[in-house]
């Protein structure tokens, strides 16, 4: 059976397609001003990778913030739901899942089957997502790709006290000005937002294993950053950042095959 799970997040929309349980392809694509174009573009994206065309599939499911912009889905699946869903298939010993994206953080506590027993969302403020990394990496004048690998040749911890990104930007450029070496601004860029994201994962029961899923998974100074406030190991599935999409999928094959 094939089916496919599409994640429609505020920065990228990303497509899985699985064929009897095992992942044969996926795409991703920058959301642009026409959110349905770029949908459209990674999904035809993702069957030609498969070598199918829309018909072949036998359901669609989609996720994310957008998940209402995708004319042909079959159903919608919940962001919390997916990612757990997801994580906890490829990371069987997971049961709390955090799932850092563009825009928004979310810590959930899962079953041994992937279900959502409780679940915490950031506020909508972008200190505990990625674009605060975008924005501290203009502050600095550093490329995004090379804000976390400058973060971990940091040997010393300053704190950052700004949480919203005006102010934040504005403490980076003091500490700038005041000649503190930029591995140690980004280290406590990523410090900063590990806290913010352990904080809100607090009101859950954080329990072992942790995974991390969602496009910030990949910088590996927050990666850091978190293990060191957590003080345990993060597992992190590969391709973290498809880990929804793919949850999104599953859900896709049980509802076609008559499950929840």
């Amino acid at each position: 059976m094939k089916v496919a799970g599409i994640d429609v997040g505020a920065k990228f929309v990303k497509v899985v397609i699985v064929d009897d349980g095992n992942l044969v392809s996926r795409s991703s694509r920058l959301m642009g001003f026409e959110q349905k174009e770029s949908i459209e573009e990674a999904f035809k994206e993702a069957l030609e990778k498969a070598g199918l065309k829309k018909e072949d599939l036998t359901h669609t499911t989609a996720t994310g913030s957008g998940k209402t912009e995708v004319p042909f889905a079959d159903d919608e699946f919940t962001e919390v739901s997916a990612a757990a869903k997801g994580a906890v298939n490829l990371i069987p010993s997971a049961r709390t899942v955090i799932d850092v994206g563009a825009e928004e953080g979310r810590a959930m506590h899962t079953n041994a089957k992937g279900k959502v027993l409780d679940f915490v969302i950031n506020e909508r403020c972008a200190a505990g997502a990625g674009s605060f990394t975008e924005a501290m990496a203009r502050a600095l004048e550093i490329p995004l790709e090379e804000i976390g690998p400058l973060s971990l040749k940091s040997k010393k911890s300053i704190p950052m006290n700004a949480q919203c990104v005006v102010f934040a930007e504005s403490e980076v450029v003091t500490l700038v000005h005041q000649k503190t070496p930029k591995e140690d601004i980004a280290r406590a860029i990523h410090d900063a937002m590990a806290s913010r994201i352990i904080s809100m994962a607090r009101r859950l029961s954080i329990e072992e294993d942790v995974a991390l899923v969602g496009g910030l998974a990949n910088n590996v100074g927050f990666v850091e950053s978190l293990r060191r406030e957590l003080n345990m190991d993060v597992k992190i599935p590969e391709e973290p950042e498809y880990v929804p999409a793919y949850g999104a999928a599953l859900a896709a094959a049980s509802r076609a095959g008559g499950g929840s």
